[in-house]
């Protein structure tokens, strides 16, 4: 019996002894970690990482938002009637419904993409620089005002699959902010400020729109529907020596969604005479506008641009116009006299 209670005040030792031992180590560690400069420093930078709002990079150098670049596009309404009529109505129009199409029905469906290129005269209108109760009349002006606004959405291809957020359509337009010192005028080695400036942006350098559009014959009612799908705004690209490369769409928007503002905007008319001012859909379904096709689903299993296979700008703007025609005489053909 003695022997058995002395193994085992030995075996408790021995346990408290490992157990001492261990405590003693992790200990040590703490005290070398703390007093180590590498850790201390390490400790510090992770401090300065996490700055405080407010923090400025450059020391105590003023920085400065230069705002001075920047158009205000905000809407500013007059304050006395600015007519000599009552317009308060056009604010309430709404664009009629389009008639139901059945897929049964669709005997004949073609795609279609087209260009609009503002610089012609019949054009002019989308660069009509004035400004009423609802803002900007220029017709980019009015899309972007819609895409900030949350009233519609921009999407970055032409089968509105994928959104785009504010801060990329910010990017395609406006771009990012850029720093620059500003020295002082007696000692230019001396910064006095940073002034943080951001290019505006202007609509008129767009000068192409980019239409999708479908055509469909209703064999019900014997009838030839044209229905527009989606816009989009061109940027011209250029090459380094100034020479224009081509064009990309900045964003496109859902037309179907676009009518409802449409309808409330007017289109610039240079004449005026008996036929007075219509909106912007109006303009769009009676397709009062200048366009040349630059892509369709007819005989293009390929689905290219007509500039990718037929190089010559002449021939290609031909073949838009084939194309128009064939879309023409398959309804014609379809009667008989």
């Amino acid at each position: 019996m003695k022997r058995i209670i002395v193994r085992s005040s030995f075996v408790f030792l021995v346990a408290a002894f490992i157990v001492m031992n261990a405590d003693a180590q992790r200990s040590g560690k703490k005290r070398n970690q703390q007093n180590n400069p590498q850790n201390q420093s390490q400790q510090q930078s992770n401090n300065n990482n996490a700055q405080p709002s407010g923090y400025n990079p450059y020391g105590n150098i003023p920085i400065r938002v230069d705002t001075s670049g920047i158009v205000d596009n905000a809407a500013k309404k007059s304050l006395r009637s600015d007519n000599a009529f009552d317009k308060t109505a056009i604010m309430e129009r709404t664009p009629l419904p389009y008639e139901h199409l059945r897929w049964d029905d669709a005997l004949f469906a073609e795609k279609v993409w087209r260009e609009l290129d503002l610089r012609e005269k019949i054009n002019q209108v989308f660069r009509y620089e004035a400004q009423d109760d609802n803002g900007s009349q220029i017709f980019i002006d009015m899309l972007l005002k819609a895409v900030n606004s949350g009233e519609i959405t921009a999407f970055s291809d032409d089968r509105f699959s994928t959104p785009m957020a504010l801060d990329e359509i910010s990017q395609l337009t406006v771009g990012s902010a850029d720093t620059v010192a500003k020295t002082a005028v007696d000692d230019p080695s001396k910064i006095i400020e940073y002034v943080v400036t951001k290019a505006s942006f202007d609509p008129k350098s767009v000068v192409k729109i980019r239409i999708k559009e479908e055509w469909v014959f209703d064999r019900e009612a014997s009838r030839l529907y044209v229905r527009i799908l989606g816009i989009a705004p061109l940027k011209t690209l250029f090459l380094p020596n100034g020479q224009e490369r081509g064009t990309s769409a900045m964003f496109w928007v859902y037309y179907p969604d676009l009518r409802p503002m449409l309808a409330k905007y007017e289109v610039y008319n240079p004449k005026n005479m008996g036929m007075g001012r219509m909106t912007w859909e109006e303009l769009f379904e009676s397709r009062m506008f200048s366009s040349y096709i630059v892509k369709s689903t007819l005989d293009n299993p390929g689905n290219k641009n007509i500039r990718v296979y037929v190089k010559d700008p002449i021939l290609a703007l031909i073949e838009g116009d084939n194309v128009r025609e064939r879309i023409f005489n398959y309804e014609q053909d379809l009667w008989s006299y």
